[in-house]
């Protein structure tokens, strides 16, 4: 089939785009690009436009309102503009600051950059987003700032000093992480001297005592005192913390899990009735959810970035590519995935004996879950989709869910969090909670680059089951809610919508 010239620029387009992301770009410049392979990505939807001049690469089929391209590309554009305006003598708030350090994974709606080059300008952004630049009176030295991930964010320290003291009641958790990460405040006092910051020091001075740093909080009082100045310690947390989550991990990953799990445990006790216990008659237990399989199935929440690849380069420059026509690729993928499914599916109901049989249902899952994930695309690597090394373990690069504006923690973090998660499911002694948070913290997590919603959903069934509740399936036409509820959890901190969700879910 000869290629027509307009096919050709797509696929030369197509090869420029490639490289780009190829070199870890997620935000594309119109400068990078020629006019004729700019508007050739753009009609075709493998761009989309951030603002003049700034895109973002995007899917072909994707949805108007589709939110991930945004969510993708947005820490990158952020860094990429405010370098553009603002050199190196710009950095993210106080505040933004800390929850980074701490591990979090998202951003707010309207994230603040403070600059002295700033206007108080306010840029409105795709998807209800805007970035404020704020005047900041004077530069930042450069032992005062430093970069998590692409932005420039204040050191802890100085973070700490310039946090609001709203920041303790409206980011409780990301302060614990912080605080609890604390191992030495000679660079906090030098500030605080400098600065003659009292009333800082003894709010930090109780934050510090609140996370079991006695020690520091001494420290700082003494030292500030023999300075002549006059502190009062208070505490800025509105509830005592979990003393005894903040002092046995050196990961930040693992404790914002450990710590999320405490926040929501008793929520999911409130909101799910009574575990039934384990069954008398298993096998019986065992033939109801297989009656139940052919409803179970269902597209998985992950997400990965949009890519092109080498085929679609080539199947554009023979002709063969025409984004209406994607029937038989999709029958193709649909059909490896119900294999997939269906051998996944076998290997839960064996972990489930097994948890019968008086294993630990944590113990269980930590065991198994890889096997879950092999059979889930065993048959796309026979049929050559995939490649074996696709099923080695944990992924290996960033990934994002659908329309969520909770972006996966690094593939890092995946390897601290993940052992985190099986020592709360082996610890927690609620089947209940265990099938919530096991599923809400599990597709928080996406270990995996791909079946991160059908794991999460066998994980949370496995546990559900390990207390006699019946198998939960989540309806098609329910997505729309399951999602929000899920990024209620993810984005707001409140797990009760979905933990009514999985509860009004459940097949009696």
């Amino acid at each position: 089939m000869k290629t027509s010239p307009t096919q050709q620029h797509l696929a030369d387009a197509l090869t420029v785009l490639k490289k780009l992301q190829d070199d870890g770009k997620s935000v594309i410049k119109s400068t990078e690009l020629k006019r004729i392979q700019l508007s050739s990505l753009v009609k075709n939807g493998f761009l989309r436009q951030i603002l003049k001049g700034w895109y973002m690469p995007s899917r072909p089929d994707e949805q108007m309102g589709d939110s991930t391209p945004w969510f993708a590309a947005m820490r990158e554009f952020i860094a990429g503009y405010c370098t553009e305006r603002f050199g190196d003598n710009w950095h993210v708030s106080p505040d933004l600051s800390l929850s980074l350090h701490a591990g979090s994974t998202l951003l707010p709606k309207q994230v603040t950059v403070h600059s002295p080059l700033a206007k108080n300008g306010t840029l409105s952004l795709p998807n209800g987003c805007s970035l404020f630049d704020y005047k900041a009176v004077e530069s930042m030295t450069a032992d005062k700032v430093t970069m998590v991930g692409t932005l420039r964010v204040l050191m802890p320290e100085t973070a700490l000093i310039k946090a609001p003291p709203s920041f303790y009641r409206n980011h409780a958790r990301d302060a614990q992480i912080v605080l609890s990460g604390v191992r030495d405040v000679s660079t906090l006092l030098r500030e605080l001297l400098e600065g003659g910051h009292s009333t800082i020091a003894g709010r930090l001075a109780g934050a510090l005592r609140a996370v079991g740093r006695a020690e520091h909080a001494d420290q700082i009082l003494a030292t500030m005192r023999s300075g002549g100045y006059m502190v009062t310690e208070s505490n800025p947390f509105e509830e005592l913390l979990p003393m005894n989550l903040l002092t046995h991990s050196e990961s930040r990953h693992a404790l914002r899990i450990r710590l999320m799990w405490h926040e929501m445990r008793q929520p999911v006790l409130e909101l799910f009735p009574q575990e039934p216990g384990i069954p008398e008659n298993i096998d019986l237990f065992m033939s109801r959810i297989e009656e139940q399989y052919q409803l179970d199935a269902y597209h998985s929440l992950s997400i990965e970035g949009y890519r092109v690849s080498d085929e679609l380069i080539s199947r554009v420059s023979r002709g063969d590519w025409n984004p209406e026509n994607t029937r038989e690729d999709s029958e193709s993928r649909n059909a490896m995935a119900a294999r997939g499914y269906w051998l996944a599916h076998n290997e839960v109901m064996a972990t489930i004996r097994r948890i019968f049989s008086g294993a630990n249902p944590g113990t269980a899952f930590r065991s198994d879950h890889a096997a879950w994930h092999r059979s889930l695309f065993s048959p796309s690597v026979d049929a050559g989709i995939l490649s074996a090394v696709d099923l080695a373990g944990y992924r290996n690069a960033q990934v994002y869910i659908r329309n969520a504006a909770h972006v996966p923690p690094s593939k890092e973090a995946v390897r601290e969090m993940m052992p985190e998660l099986c020592d709360l499911l082996e610890a927690e002694s609620s089947s209940a909670v265990r099938g919530v948070l096991g599923h809400f913290i599990f597709v928080y997590i996406h270990p995996y680059m791909d079946g991160n919603g059908r794991i999460g959903r066998f994980l949370m069934n496995a546990m559900l089951a390990s207390g006699g509740f019946s198998w939960t399936i989540i309806p098609v036409d329910r997505r729309k809610e399951y999602m929000e509820a899920l990024d209620a959890a993810s984005f707001g901190g409140d797990i009760r919508p979905f933990a009514a969700f999985v509860r009004s879910c459940r097949v009696e």
